[in-house]
């Protein structure tokens, strides 16, 4: 049966999120999937299997290399991952890595619009020594309002036990996930190193909506005015509201920085794995140099079959979403941006960066971005028979010089990496804000000095949050 989407719908998708924008599990692509023991298929795994099929086959970017006869004895989600594109073969950049299915549509479509059960940290992991097996957990920040911020924890807190035993390698995944009620045992960095302490922090997890316009400023400094944002997820309003309360956050923050004249611009985007693509068209608008609405921001490539169809109808023009003309611009007082980036931001963090060069310079201050050129939609049954939900990539976006060479991610124009011990987002002694002011000031005295030891990294919770985003249909949003 043929899909019902049309080219409007079509033309509104883009995706933009990095690996996952919550704390729910991720399939992990270094393990294959592996058959159930029985070759039986029940009746609802052939219904929910031959459900995925249909829609892949019609909108997967990589249709054309779905399997001919893909094994429809498997488990629903093992199913799914047979059917992406050189899903385990991380020699291949251009590979499928960031498609997924969750059993419940409905948390799915929660968790795209920053909505989770949480404690309100996220934070990421370093081994505590080089080739040791114990882990530590570094706040990287936490929500205001949240059961984590109730409990007094902070940003820069280091957590090496939960619930009394010691993260390890081998632990930590499940510690840090399955339990709903959290006893944070606490470490400080003294004279360079990590050291146990007493202090214990109980958080239990609850529903928590996320506010992503975390925080604004703006800094004076000689003849600069420098407006600071951090953002940490592009949606426009809370899950389940048709209002867009969150981007009325951010024109009210660029409101401010309009009437304060700004002239220099930080964009703290180290934190944000992508969301809505509607979202991340109104922040660029309000920030790229001689825009309106007849200029491109991005446009986007589907399927050969999608394509052709869009062609046949004379749709293609819908493939290009522009810029907005948007009374907060504050282009004409920037000479260029900065943006803050770490891996974990990808996306539509990372449109907002490509989406932005043909018009400004846009110095990036960081780390390597995740990498993620290419948007997908929310899938979930009309009928309401079949409960899953699915996120597979649909597009691959280009900026209007026709640029989407990042699968590999932004090389920052200055390295810079956060150190184990932090100062608090927004402090100009911050080691990122730091940095860009320096640059914007010509003032190298204002680089603060790396605190603590240097440990291996081995992830953080914002790659593996879900990036979200929007179309026409809300039955099937898009995701950047």
């Amino acid at each position: 049966m043929r899909l019902s989407w049309n080219a409007r719908q079509w033309g509104s998708i883009v995706a933009v999120g990095a690996g996952f924008w919550m704390t729910a599990c991720t399939k992990d692509p270094s393990v294959t999937p592996q058959s159930p023991i029985s070759s039986s298929p029940s009746t609802a795994t052939q219904s929910v299997d031959g459900w995925i099929l249909e829609n892949m086959r019609a909108v997967y970017y990589w249709n054309d290399k779905i399997p001919a006869k893909p094994d429809t004895t498997l488990a629903p989600e093992d199913f799914f991952y047979s059917l992406l594109y050189d899903y385990t073969n991380k020699a291949n950049t251009e590979r499928d890595r960031f498609s997924w299915i969750q059993e419940s549509a409905d948390e799915l479509k929660s968790s795209l619009s920053g909505e989770e059960k949480t404690t309100g940290l996220e934070v990421k992991y370093y081994l505590r020594a080089s080739g040791s097996t114990d882990v530590i957990m570094k706040v990287l920040y936490v929500l205001p309002g949240s059961p984590a911020a109730k409990a007094g924890l902070k940003r820069g807190n280091i957590i090496t036990s939960v619930n009394g035993q010691k993260l390890t390698t081998s632990n930590y995944a499940s510690l840090v996930n399955d339990p709903t009620t959290f006893n944070y045992g606490l470490a400080k960095v003294e004279s360079g190193k990590i050291v146990d302490t007493d202090a214990v922090k109980t958080v239990t997890a609850e529903v928590f909506q996320q506010n992503p316009v975390y925080l604004d400023s703006v800094y004076t400094i000689g003849s600069k005015k420098i407006g600071y944002l951090v953002y940490n997820q592009f949606i426009p309003g809370p899950n389940g509201s048709t209002a867009t309360t969150y981007d009325q956050k951010l024109e009210q923050v660029f409101s401010k920085f309009k009437a304060q004249g700004v002239n220099e611009l930080v964009l703290d985007l180290r934190y944000n794995p992508g969301g809505y693509v509607s979202s991340s068209v109104k922040l660029a608008s309000m920030i790229a140099k001689g825009v309106d609405n007849t200029k491109t921001y991005y446009r986007m490539e589907y399927n050969k079959d999608v394509m052709a169809e869009l062609k046949t109808q004379n749709k293609t023009d819908e493939l290009t979403t522009r810029f907005q003309a948007k009374s907060q611009n504050i282009g004409a007082n920037l000479s260029r941006v900065y943006v803050l980036t770490t891996g974990g931001t990808a996306s539509a963090s990372e449109l907002i960066i490509n989406g932005l060069k043909p018009f400004m310079p846009v110095i990036t201050i960081g780390e390597t971005t995740y990498g993620k050129n290419v948007g997908s939609i929310t899938i979930s049954d009309e009928t309401g028979k079949i409960k899953w939900g699915m996120q597979p990539i649909v597009f691959k976006s280009f900026n209007a010089q026709n640029e989407s060479n990042y699968s590999t991610g932004f090389v920052p124009t200055i390295a810079k990496s956060e150190p184990l011990d932090v100062k608090q987002l927004g402090d100009i002694e911050e080691t990122y804000l730091s940095t860009a002011l320096a640059q914007i000031t010509g003032s190298n005295a204002r680089i603060s000095a790396d605190q603590g030891p240097k440990l291996p990294a081995i992830g953080s919770s914002v790659e593996r949050r879900a990036g979200g985003s929007n179309m026409f249909d809300d039955r099937n949003p898009l995701h950047f």
